[in-house]
């Protein structure tokens, strides 16, 4: 990635016929570049490997992010202010690491701007106390829901993924990308909404993506026993974790994605100004191996429940009538 400069093709503006769509389809908004990868990449892989439909919706160009490697510093928003660009790049890479070819950018390229972020007292990310203008946080949320609508009635997923009411950390970007996600699914479900968006189309399941509070305290604890105090440092194994986990009751599916971790990794490397090899996210494999990255979880957050069983689901799609 470094030193080129490459755009993302996606199929913004070939929508399939329905004759063509397969079963399954899944949506995913997320805020910037790499928030997929990180949350989402092993889940998003397994599903086109299995002849899903992936789309994947991303808010903003990450315009504001941390520029890690430093023959490109000079694309910071603080600096040449086209680091945006530089991540759309990275993001096709990415993609191509998943084999997700349905990626597209809420409103289009440059239609909502990074607002960047800041540290509150209590550890969690916040807005900053000076804002640009036109940025994702500050858009009127209407404005923002009415981007996604026609891609969800377009798309037509039965499965839709954000993050939870606070952005899983408090990133005003997440924040937003939850509240456009969720206003935009009910929004795209009425019939009597813009039909000028497309016909309605009722997303069956949403669902947050979490962290399982049991497994990453065990997963603390051998770090620690192991020496690492830099991996999720900060973090006590026996102490509170914020909002990024949740109780294991709260958890309505785990995707087994060990088979696809591998693809999920060069994902992440792939979003090279903003994860290094040699930093934290990869720190701590080689106590945890890539299982720290294998494991994702998910919360119900609306629509259909998931069928009983003695443990969580482990299809995002189990128990829905994958039909239309």
């Amino acid at each position: 990635m470094v030193g080129r400069k490459v755009f993302a093709v996606t199929s913004a503006d070939t929508p399939q016929p329905a004759d063509a769509r397969p079963d399954r389809r899944l949506m995913l908004v997320h805020a910037h570049p790499d928030d997929e990868s990180i949350n989402n990449g092993a889940t998003m892989a397994r599903y086109v490997e299995q002849g899903a439909q992936v789309t994947l919706v991303t808010c903003t160009l990450g315009e504001e992010g941390e520029v890690l490697v430093p023959d490109l510093h000079h694309l910071a928003a603080d600096h040449g202010d086209e680091l945006g660009e530089h991540r759309l790049g990275e993001l096709a890479d990415a993609m191509a690491c998943l084999g997700v070819t349905d990626f597209v950018r809420l409103g289009g390229d440059h239609r909502f701007r990074d607002s960047g972020m800041a540290w509150a007292e209590d550890g969690t990310a916040t807005a900053r106390d000076s804002l640009r203008e036109g940025i994702f946080w500050t858009t009127d949320l209407l404005t923002a829901a009415n981007e996604l609508v026609p891609l969800i009635r377009d798309r037509r997923p039965q499965v839709l993924i954000t993050y939870n009411e606070i952005g899983g950390y408090g990133h005003p970007d997440h924040v937003q990308a939850h509240r456009v996600a969720m206003y935009g699914y009910q929004l795209a479900g009425m019939p009597h909404y813009r039909p000028d968006l497309g016909p309605a189309w009722q997303v069956d399941r949403v669902l947050w993506t979490t962290m399982s509070e049991n497994r990453l305290r065990e997963g603390l604890r051998a770090l620690r026993a192991a020496g690492d105090t830099d991996t999720f440092g900060g973090m006590d194994p026996e102490g509170p974790l914020g909002p990024m986990a949740a109780p294991d009751e709260a958890i309505a599916v785990q995707v087994d994605g060990g088979p696809w971790v591998g693809r999920k990794l060069d994902a992440m490397r792939a979003h090279a100004t903003q994860i290094t090899a040699d930093g934290q996210f990869f720190s701590g494999t080689d106590v945890l191996g890539d299982s720290m990255w294998s494991q994702e979880f998910y919360r119900l957050a609306a629509g259909t429940a998931y069928p009983k069983t003695a443990g969580w689901a482990d299809d995002v799609f189990a128990g829905l009538e994958l039909a239309g």
